[in-house]
């Protein structure tokens, strides 16, 4: 029997991305026969201060939840300080859990947590898969955090590149992820691209028939919504631009679910000037997204430009099983706007040409009938692509083949 030890510092029942993402992956492989270990902290991220279990048993995995410092994320100096904690006792609960022959799976939650997985792997002679759902240090150097941009920085990034060298697989999310290790001298044959996948219990809920939509209060009105975390990769004063700008628009609402340092500053910026065309929300529990994401009409991702082949925001696959179309602020010429124009799902506002923004919402209000037409498309492409299902399998077909060699359905890096 397969042993699969995998690591992230959140895990059901959190609500995160990748808390989530880990969950379906460790349970379908429980369900084929593997024996599953996961490694996560006693926290969860929409709720710092819940204490989880040390140790229990769902669906198949055993979950083990080690010791770590709670200092919170609002402040860089108390992150790096549970980073660090965690990066300790992980990497003493990896070479308690493994044994020669094992499987470690390693996200990137914390940033770096590679390069103990590497070590820890090395030592016990277990073969390493890294999941990469960001590049770091490169998306803090991009988001213009100095000290990652300079000799730590580099320093960091050549330990990263060490241990990714190092595993027999290293998992990216699209194909600038790809490109991007690829210049960092990542052999190409230890990079696969697999992408992430919606919620599979998300589905598409008419308005008529959506109760969160009449419990809001949304008639006619047409719905943009924001959900997930508002981060610092999220262009937070852009979109509060947007919001602001686009105060007076007959029949236009907004719809903000989630949390995050945006998020706080958008409400901010919200009550400070009444305006009262925008609704917030928490985040919502799993067995009530279908019903969140199908309130708006029209859902806002937004990306920094200069993060682009760093990361993929997660919520993009969640809209598009939601059958709702996709409203892009970034740039223009980034993956996800060539993807929206090139399968028609959404429209792009250009990051850099905001005196557009609000004649782009007039048009859309003015004409709205295409929104369904875009909903529908992207369900579709989502179903054939994104899927989880599908996405599972191909996870499977690389942990349970006896080499990490030749991609299983190869997407070429383009």
């Amino acid at each position: 029997m397969s042993r699969i030890l995998m690591v992230n510092r959140f895990y059901h029942p959190d609500l995160g991305p990748t808390a989530r993402l880990m969950t379906d992956l460790a349970e379908h492989l429980a369900e084929r026969g593997a024996k599953v270990t996961v490694i996560a902290s006693r926290m969860r991220y929409d709720r710092p201060e819940t204490r989880l279990p040390e140790a229990e048993t769902r669906r198949g995995v055993r979950i083990r939840r080690i010791a770590t410092t709670r200092n919170g994320r609002r402040r860089l100096a108390g992150r790096a300080v549970d980073d660090a904690s965690f990066y300790l006792s992980a990497f003493l609960a990896m070479l308690a859990e493994l044994r020669p022959g094992d499987t470690l799976v390693a996200k990137t939650d914390p940033p770096l947590l590679c390069v103990p997985a590497a070590l820890a792997a090395r030592l016990r002679g277990a073969r390493l898969l890294t999941w990469n759902q960001d590049l770091f240090p490169e998306t803090a150097a991009a988001l213009g955090i100095r000290w990652a941009g300079g000799r730590l920085g580099n320093l960091l990034r050549r330990l990263r590149n060490h241990a990714l060298r190092k595993a027999g697989c290293n998992i990216v999310l699209s194909p600038a992820m790809a490109r991007h290790l690829l210049a960092e001298g990542i052999p190409e044959e230890r990079i696969e691209i697999l992408y992430n996948w919606p919620d599979p219990a998300i589905r598409s809920v008419a308005a008529a028939a959506n109760p969160l939509r009449r419990r809001l209060g949304f008639g006619e009105e047409c719905v943009i919504g924001y959900s997930g975390n508002f981060g610092r990769a999220h262009l937070a004063e852009q979109v509060i631009r947007l919001v602001r700008d686009s105060a007076g628009l007959a029949g236009l609402r907004w719809l903000f679910v989630g949390g995050g340092s945006g998020m706080e500053r958008l409400r901010a910026e919200v009550e400070r000037r009444r305006l009262a065309h925008v609704t917030f929300l928490p985040y919502q529990p799993r067995e009530r997204l279908a019903e969140s994401l199908s309130v708006p009409d029209l859902h806002l991702v937004s990306q920094d430009p200069a993060c682009e082949g760093l990361l993929v925001p997660s919520k993009l696959y969640g809209v598009m099983a939601a059958g709702r179309p996709v409203l892009f602020l970034g740039s223009s010429a980034s993956e996800i706007a060539r993807d929206i124009r090139r399968w028609e799902i959404g429209f792009t506002l250009d990051v850099d040409r905001p005196e557009g923004w609000r004649g782009a919402l007039e048009a859309i209000l003015r004409d709205p009938r295409p929104l369904a037409c875009m909903g529908e498309r992207a369900h579709r492409i989502c179903r054939e692509r994104f899927a989880c299902a599908r996405a599972l399998e191909r996870w499977s077909h690389l942990l349970f083949a006896r080499e990490l060699r030749a991609r299983p359905e190869a997407e070429l890096v383009a």
